[in-house]
This record gives C-alpha cells, sequence and structure tokens, in this order.
C-alpha cells in the first residue's frame, strides 16, 4: 500500500499569498469606487450650492411687493471696471420698468473716475427722473463720494450722507510720469517719429512741451466747466457758492449739507423707510460675472494696464 504524499507547504503558502492579493485587490477596487462616488456627489452638492448662491429664488415673489429699488455705484468709474456706464444704464432701466418699484436709491462709495462714463450715468439719472415723476431717485452716499461719483450724485432729486462722509472734489486732473531724467542718467535716447506735429502728445519720455501743456490745460479748463455746470444745475438755488466750491476740495458730510452740495443725513435703510415710505430694499445692481471676476482675480491684464496707463495717461482725463 503506498503511503500518502506529505502536504506541500510551500504551494499552500503561495496559494493563500496569491489569493490575499487578490482579494486586497479587489477590496482596493471596491474602496476606490466608493471614494470616487463620494467626490462626484460632493462635487454635485458644491455645484448646486454654488448655483443656488447665484439664482435670486425670491426675486419674481419679492418684485410683486411694493418695494425701493437699490443700485451700487461703488468704486472707480471707469469703461473696464464693475462701476461703469453700461451697468448703471441697465441697472436704472431695469428698475424704472418695474411697476413696483416706489423710489430708487443709488448707493455710491466712488472716489471717482472718467467724466465721460459719470456723464453718461448722470444724462441716464436726469432722462428717467423727467420721465418717471412718479418715482423718486435718491443718492446715498457712505465712506466717499468725489469728483465723477459727484457729477454722478447731482444727477438725484436729493443727496444724503453720513456725517463723516466725504463729498465733493469738483475738479478735474490729467497725470502720467517724466523719463527723461531717468533715460539721461542711463544713456538712452528717445527716438520718436511721427506724422502730425503734435501725434507724440505729452509724450512721457520726451521732454515737456509748453505748447502741448498750454492745449492740455485748455482742456482740462473746459471739462472742468462742464462738471460745474452739471453741478449747478443739479443742486440749483440749494448751493452756497464760495471760491473754494469749485476748486477739487472735498468736505465732510455734516459740511456738505451746509454747504448746499447734500440735502441730508441719512442711509439706505432709513430713506428707503421714512423717505420713499417702501422698506423692502430689493438690489438691482448689476453684478461682475464670473469671467470678469475671474480676470480680476488672477490679473489677467495686468500687465497691459500697467503698459495702458504709461503710454495713455498723458491722453486721459480724470475725476479724482
Amino acid at each position: 500500500m503506498d503511503n500518502p504524499q506529505p502536504p506541500n507547504n510551500s504551494s499552500d503558502w503561495e496559494r493563500r499569498t496569491l489569493e490575499k492579493l487578490v482579494f486586497s485587490a479587489l477590496n482596493e477596487q471596491k474602496a476606490s469606487r466608493r471614494w470616487g462616488i463620494f467626490f462626484k456627489v460632493l462635487g454635485f452638492v458644491y455645484l448646486t450650492l454654488v448655483l443656488a448662491a447665484l439664482v435670486d429664488w425670491g426675486t419674481e415673489t419679492s418684485h410683486q411687493e411694493r418695494h425701493t429699488a437699490l443700485i451700487e455705484l461703488t468704486g472707480t468709474i471707469e469703461h473696464r471696471g464693475a462701476a461703469n456706464a453700461e451697468k448703471m444704464l441697465e441697472a436704472l432701466q431695469t428698475a424704472y420698468k418695474e411697476k413696483n418699484v416706489a423710489g430708487v436709491i443709488v448707493r455710491i462709495n466712488s472716489p471717482g473716475g472718467s467724466p465721460v462714463q459719470a456723464g453718461i450715468i448722470n444724462d441716464e439719472m436726469r432722462r428717467l427722473r423727467a420721465a418717471n415723476p412718479q418715482t423718486p431717485l435718491y443718492v446715498v452716499v457712505e465712506d466717499i463720494c468725489a469728483s465723477g461719483g459727484y457729477y454722478v450724485a447731482v444727477a438725484a432729486d436729493k443727496i444724503y450722507v453720513n456725517r463723516a462722509s466725504i463729498v465733493g472734489s469738483i475738479g478735474v486732473l490729467m497725470n502720467g510720469f517724466g523719463f527723461t531724467g531717468t533715460m539721461d542718467k542711463l544713456g538712452v535716447d528717445r527716438r520718436l517719429l511721427t506724422a502730425g506735429s503734435n501725434k507724440g502728445f505729452l509724450d512721457p519720455f520726451s521732454p515737456p512741451n509748453p505748447e502741448q501743456n498750454a492745449i492740455a490745460q485748455t482742456m482740462l479748463d473746459e471739462i472742468h466747466k462742464q462738471f460745474i455746470d452739471v453741478v449747478k444745475a443739479g443742486r440749483g438755488d440749494r448751493l452756497k457758492e464760495s471760491p473754494e466750491m469749485f476748486s477739487g476740495l472735498a468736505w465732510t458730510g455734516e459740511q456738505s449739507v451746509k454747504l448746499g452740495l447734500a440735502d441730508d443725513f441719512g442711509s439706505v435703510d432709513s430713506v428707503a423707510r421714512d423717505v420713499i415710505k417702501a422698506e423692502k430694499v430689493l438690489d438691482y445692481t448689476v453684478k461682475e460675472n464670473i469671467a470678469e471676476r475671474f480676470a480680476k482675480r488672477f490679473g489677467a491684464t495686468a500687465v497691459n494696464s500697467f503698459w495702458n496707463g504709461v503710454f495713455e495717461s498723458s491722453a486721459s482725463f480724470s475725476m479724482r
């Protein structure tokens, strides 16, 4: 009778090791699938929350009630900025088309900016007031309403300020840089060729030109006069004019009321509640889109903006 073969311990060990490896791989695959599902669900939840934050779910219902329309004008007034004429006009026109708007408040917190952009906003505010006399338009100033910001403000029926607000700065400036001294030290020659004697107008790399400076001053004076005329037309007999009023100086909110640059003290809530008599406030401000916020955050145009400022500042005017 044959003797049974002894168990092969080496083969058993290999089989058990192989089984462990297979089961371990299967467990890793299961865990990987679970984590994949988890992150997909997490991403879906995050996207849902972002969309929910971007959508005003109660807008339609809210607009069916009598309310005050709020429009924000914040920051420098400029063509490419958040505070520009295109967005302000869209917000103003939307507010005035809404039948349940009892009054409009433009809340300003701006040091000024482009006289062109400010002028466009001022014109549209006056047009909408004339076309809708039953819907008052007020400005509420927070920290600052200077220069181009005040150019916008004078188009309102009344201007409300805080006692510590900064108001005024009725003037125009034109600034830039001169690099001729630096170029001399570095031994750099400016080789500028133009067709037209004034094509290199106020070039920052060329010596000052008295004739061009005089032309620039004439343009500044003309825009300043336009600014003064707009302020006088908007404020009328309320202004207590003095030699300093149009010199570019700014005043506190308390002083501005005394000078007739503003009418009274108030906030958005107090004006909506006590003046317009519609305590519910809805925001009609046109917000920046995602692409605009992305560009600002990561500075996609920072270098271009810098060089544009260097080369074009000599031909741009600013109310700030």
